[in-house]
């Protein structure tokens, strides 16, 4: 399997929750989508998401792209109906025998999505079928064709039927799609959307600061720490109700917060403890934006153990995904809130120039998260590293970044 897999956040615009994710997997001769049903590539990717089934499917709802003859072999069932919803494109639309099709999958219970949706009489047919419209708003629009997709958006709602506006990149687009009152968007600005930005004199001066400060050293002081904990009543609870769950679990119970340090250990601190910061702020920042913190940093920290004679620590790498996004949640450029952190010079020079090895291992993950094929390959062979390789690894991030999820949102959702 030499393709890659990965999931892009689509967004409730009138709750501003996530309510999904789309599953994306590299198109070209060899993927999944290849015409021939018999295709190795084809059984290897049916294969690997089998096995990735539980890492793919959260809480949340999975959208996904299937070929006819992907259909005619009953790979969607490979899924909880519940949680799959079937996407559709031309090559199914005008299959001959697309409404048989969609017919008995609906039947069963499984969900439809049409990408693409045009004024044809082909597409109005599977109308009946399908619960969401995709349209595409990515790149320039000019009047005609805004005019003409606000014309798609008033028709799916006339058939009582949902409207997500995809290729929203940009600020621009997140606002247009606001106007054509699409009912959920998707695409790479939807992560820090709603995210207002924490000053960065509150930054420097908050426990956030503090703690990175020594986090962050070579050898942290578990003492500091404390000291910095406990002079936070919210930090305190959450590192205790975490020492005390399923996740750390002990026979023993832990009551204090050196116990509690000592419990998770240095290394688990320093995943966990960006999280917990910034809980005590729920309103400066965004669930997806913590998400894509922790899946960069855990994914660029798995890669770079991959790399060979790799000019940063795994260690190193997880911080430089980490705080990634730092520059969405504080009001100051990249360069100035870095300055104040003691982290290594190749990760600076990677986050804000991103130059070096590290600066690739970055563009590498950044281009990753947009479905950027072509890049991901050429920065992939510069790093010595496989796409079949990364998209497991990828998987098992995810996996990894509910795990966290789970055990520490949970926890903090308790106080």
């Amino acid at each position: 399997m030499n393709n890659c897999v990965v999931r892009q956040a689509i967004k409730d615009l009138r709750t501003d929750t996530i309510i999904g994710y789309e599953l994306m997997i590299q198109q070209d001769q060899s993927s999944l989508y290849n015409s021939s049903s018999d295709s190795v590539a084809a059984n290897a990717m049916v294969a690997f998401l089998s096995e990735n089934s539980n890492r793919i499917f959260n809480e949340k709802k999975t959208f996904m792209t299937f070929t006819p003859a992907l259909m005619f072999r009953n790979t969607p069932k490979i899924f909880d109906k519940d949680k799959i919803v079937i996407q559709i494109e031309d090559n199914i639309v005008v299959h001959s025998l697309a409404a048989i099709l969609i017919s008995k999958y609906r039947d069963s219970g499984y969900h439809f999505a049409i990408n693409d949706f045009q004024f044809t009489p082909k597409y109005f047919s599977m109308l009946e079928y399908v619960d969401y419209i995709k349209v595409d708003i990515s790149g320039e629009v000019d009047l005609n064709r805004k005019n003409s997709i606000a014309n798609v958006v008033d028709m799916a709602h006339g058939f009582q039927k949902e409207v997500i506006a995809i290729g929203v990149n940009t600020e621009a687009t997140y606002n247009l799609a606001r106007i054509l009152q699409a009912d959920y968007v998707e695409g790479n600005y939807i992560s820090n959307a709603t995210v207002s930005k924490t000053s960065k004199m509150d930054f420097m001066q908050g426990n956030l600061y503090q703690l990175i400060i020594e986090i962050t050293k070579e050898e942290p002081d578990v003492k500091t720490l404390e000291e910095i904990i406990t002079r936070d009543a919210s930090l305190s609870y959450a590192l205790l109700k975490m020492a005390n769950s399923e996740y750390f679990a002990m026979h023993q119970e832990t009551v204090s917060i050196r116990q509690a340090l000592v419990r998770v250990g240095i290394s688990q601190l320093k995943q966990w403890i960006y999280l917990l910061s910034f809980e005590e702020k729920g309103e400066n920042t965004s669930e997806e934006l913590l998400k894509i913190s922790f899946l960069r940093a855990t994914f660029a920290s798995k890669l770079a153990r991959k790399i060979r004679n790799f000019d940063i620590t795994a260690s190193d790498a997880y911080i430089m995904g980490m705080f990634s996004t730092l520059e969405y949640m504080i009001d100051a450029p990249m360069e100035e809130i870095l300055y104040e952190i003691p982290i290594v010079k190749k990760v600076k020079d990677a986050l804000i120039y991103q130059e070096g090895m590290a600066g690739k291992l970055y563009q590498l993950i950044l281009h990753y998260e947009r479905a950027e094929w072509s890049e991901i390959k050429t920065l992939a062979e510069e790093l010595g590293l496989h796409t079949n390789e990364m998209a497991q690894i990828y998987m098992e991030c995810v996996q990894d970044v509910n795990d966290i999820w789970d055990n520490v949102v949970g926890i903090a959702e308790e106080s």
